[in-house]
């Protein structure tokens, strides 16, 4: 029955495609073109660390993942965005299978397709396991009416999701003729461990855990001749699953409530090259091997790129503006803004209420690269509302209640804040 409903949404899905106007289709090309709308303005809704398909023997495992899908739903009906974004994670894929790993995508994705909304996937370390590959997420995925997730560099080292989409004016009608407002670049930060490869030991293959420099290589460069193409920069943002050692820095300077509001419960220890050794080693009890420098570097001097959202670290939920040196770091910040998500599943480690990052920019906030952000609750609540713009790190916010919860249909006393004002 279940697999049947959604086998209806999605048909429902593919029937609504054309009548939609973020699926806007030009001189009958099948590919997704995103544009902003009438107003100016582009809304993403960013989901992090899903976390499908735990435990699918026992009941808890699949009535978490109803439960998930009413936190999207719940979001995508308070908020409907121009983009969905997965950033990572999205299946716990030590508890799947390639076979089974796709109902369980159906089932995240039915409420976007059922809202023919457009979506794109970074991928997470829980989405390469021994059993389970990117590359099969992303074949799955693909089969979906909206989905805009790619893979534009091949190699063993690149990873998966590394891909760019354009954002063009509401009234452009030709894209070839028509200048981007906005540039999402997705970047697969990769971890967890190669499909099917055994180590002699018989333990599985580990995968490194930073965006490789054949990324960084081919980010540099589109964006050059992007820029030169249409003779400006163009603003950008960039998404992400493991951060860079760039936020646990920041961390340690510290994370003001009223400064940088969020919850602060994780100790951002897992970012990229974390457990590396600088000679690509696992097995010497490193600690950081320094091998996200590069692309730390690229993001720090790319003109125009105003924030790197992540997820990963369930217990942090804040926006920091990097400017400057921090702790242990050879990379000074430009004032890039570095942004971990709410964590969305009921899957995955901590009980935070769930929710997704909403981000939104219009035409004149990219004008001065400002962008406006907050998390909206699954009960309907919003939280941690700022504008990462010039002055953000010295902006006074209320601070983000640290709420938790179990479940959805628990009884619990949730306090919904009004949404944040800046004083």
């Amino acid at each position: 029955m279940v697999k049947l409903l959604l086998l209806l949404l999605v048909l429902v899905g593919l029937s609504r495609q054309d009548a939609s106007p973020r699926l806007s289709r030009f001189n009958g090309s099948l590919d997704t073109v995103l544009k902003m709308k009438d107003d100016g303005s582009f809304q993403i809704a960013i989901f992090s660390d899903l976390h499908f398909g735990e435990n699918a023997w026992d009941s808890w495992g699949p009535q978490q993942d109803i439960n998930t899908v009413k936190v999207i739903e719940k979001v995508l009906d308070s908020d409907r965005p121009d983009l969905v974004v997965f950033n990572g994670d999205l299946i716990t894929g030590e508890n799947a299978f390639e076979h089974n790993a796709t109902d369980v995508l159906d089932q995240m994705l039915a409420p976007v397709v059922s809202r023919t909304l457009p979506f794109a996937s970074t991928y997470g370390n829980h989405d390469s396991q021994y059993v389970l590959s990117g590359e099969a997420i992303l074949a799955h995925e693909s089969r979906h009416a909206g989905s805009m997730t790619q893979s534009m560099i091949s190699g063993r080292d690149a990873g998966v999701s590394n891909y760019y989409h354009l954002v063009y004016p509401s009234d452009c009608v030709d894209p070839a003729k028509c200048k981007p407002e906005l540039i999402l670049w997705f970047f697969d930060s990769r971890g967890g461990f190669y499909p099917n490869e055994k180590n002699p030991d018989g333990s599985d293959v580990g995968r490194p855990n930073w965006v490789d420099v054949s990324v960084v290589n081919w980010f540099q460069q589109t964006n050059a001749k992007l820029m030169t193409t249409h003779g400006s920069i163009i603003p950008s943002l960039a998404f992400v699953h493991i951060p860079a050692k760039a936020s646990r820095a920041l961390q340690i300077l510290g994370i003001h409530p009223n400064y940088q509001p969020g919850i602060n419960d994780d100790t951002v220890s897992g970012h990229q090259a974390a457990g590396w050794c600088p000679d690509g080693q696992t097995d010497a009890g490193c600690s950081y091997g320094g091998q996200d420098t590069a692309f730390m570097k690229a993001i720090t001097t790319t003109a125009g790129l105003m924030a790197l959202f992540s997820g990963h670290h369930h217990g942090a939920t804040w926006c920091y503006k990097w400017s400057g040196t921090a702790p242990g770091m050879v990379v000074a910040g430009n004032g890039i803004n570095l942004c971990f998500g709410q964590h969305s599943g009921y899957g995955g480690y901590g009980t935070w209420v769930r929710g997704a990052r909403e981000v939104v920019v219009t035409r004149e906030m990219l004008k001065n690269l400002e962008i406006d952000t907050y998390i909206r609750l699954e009960t309907g609540g919003v939280v941690g509302s700022v504008s990462l713009n010039s002055s953000y790190n010295n902006d006074w916010y209320p601070a983000t209640p640290n709420d938790h919860t179990y479940c959805p249909t628990c009884n619990y006393t949730i306090i919904t804040p009004k949404p944040d004002i800046r004083h």
